[in-house]
């Protein structure tokens, strides 16, 4: 049996933990040991409104079960705030899991700007919020886990979810800079992928799936990933009915061509299935390795 996974004296940030997987994170944390903020501002999957009671309830029920807990109340929009709560309440972070979310699905046609903005802000700008706030806390102990939570939508496009799509997708940007950049301060940031039955998913997916698809079948990986325990960084984990994968890019060899005489657009089109070739394809991990394939073009013809 493995050793353990546990938060003896950390304390854990959870957004939109008044419910779903959020919930279940915070539930899973606090009985992990974990003291918890849970943070949700209360509003509908749309973003509209505030109630404090969601939240509470979830703080009631942690320290219920014997485990520790404050509620904040405040929009991730508004990051400092959040963390200037844990640590007037506890004195420090270790973890940061961005989890809130709202959903504004419309076809790209039928959208408004408002439809845009709200995803975006939501979404990416509160996770910002929330993690910049942290960030020089991690740094100055040396110490930290981040989670960002995409989607498929992201990674594989979903109809109807442009502004969703876009969002989910840019934090998995994120996320792999930000591992880069908080490595050598040993904070590792991961993100994963989930599928859950929430009042998020409620309607889009079919009753007999979604009763399976328990949210609390997603939080062991999220827990896991904010521990000690973990020594990966960068990742990116498709989640759900308890199943987990993880994720990685994959490129064609391509088509290389002369960069001294330049190539056409005929060029292009008789290389085409080569382009698309994924036979033997890449995987390149960084910028380094992406380079691969162009710069022994370059060296081919160039010398």
């Amino acid at each position: 049996m493995s050793d353990a996974i546990r938060f003896n004296d950390q304390v854990v940030i959870v957004t939109g933990a008044g419910g779903g997987l959020g919930r279940a994170h915070a539930l899973l944390f606090a009985k992990q040991g974990a003291r918890v903020v849970v943070n949700d501002l209360g509003g509908s999957t749309h973003g509209e409104g505030a109630n404090a009671s969601a939240a509470d309830k979830v703080v009631e029920e942690i320290r219920a079960a014997g485990g520790t807990a404050v509620a904040n109340h405040d929009s991730v929009t508004d990051g400092d705030k959040i963390v200037q709560h844990a640590l007037d309440a506890f004195g420090r972070i270790d973890a940061v899991v961005n989890n809130a979310g709202i959903l504004r699905d419309k076809t790209f046609h039928k959208m408004d700007d408002s439809d845009w903005d709200l995803v975006y802000k939501v979404h990416v700008e509160g996770a910002y919020k929330v993690t910049r706030a942290a960030w020089p806390h991690l740094r100055e102990q040396g110490y930290g886990r981040v989670i960002f939570t995409s989607s498929t939508s992201g990674i594989y496009g979903n109809f109807g979810q442009s502004n969703y799509g876009m969002a989910k997708l840019g934090l998995y940007g994120l996320t792999r800079t930000l591992a880069i950049e908080g490595r050598k301060n040993n904070i590792l940031v991961n993100a994963i992928a989930p599928t859950g039955g929430t009042r998020m998913t409620e309607g889009l997916i079919p009753p007999q799936v979604f009763e399976q698809l328990k949210p609390e079948l997603v939080s062991p990986l999220v827990v896991y990933l904010a521990s000690a325990a973990c020594e990966d960084t960068a990742g990116l984990f498709e989640v759900g009915g308890g199943w987990i994968g993880k994720v990685r890019w994959e490129r064609s060899l391509g088509a290389g061509f002369d960069p001294r005489e330049g190539f056409s657009p005929q060029d292009v089109a008789a290389h085409w299935q080569q382009i698309c070739d994924f036979e033997g394809a890449a995987h390149p991990a960084d910028n380094v390795a992406a380079l691969k394939e162009m710069m022994a073009n370059l060296q081919k013809y160039v010398g």
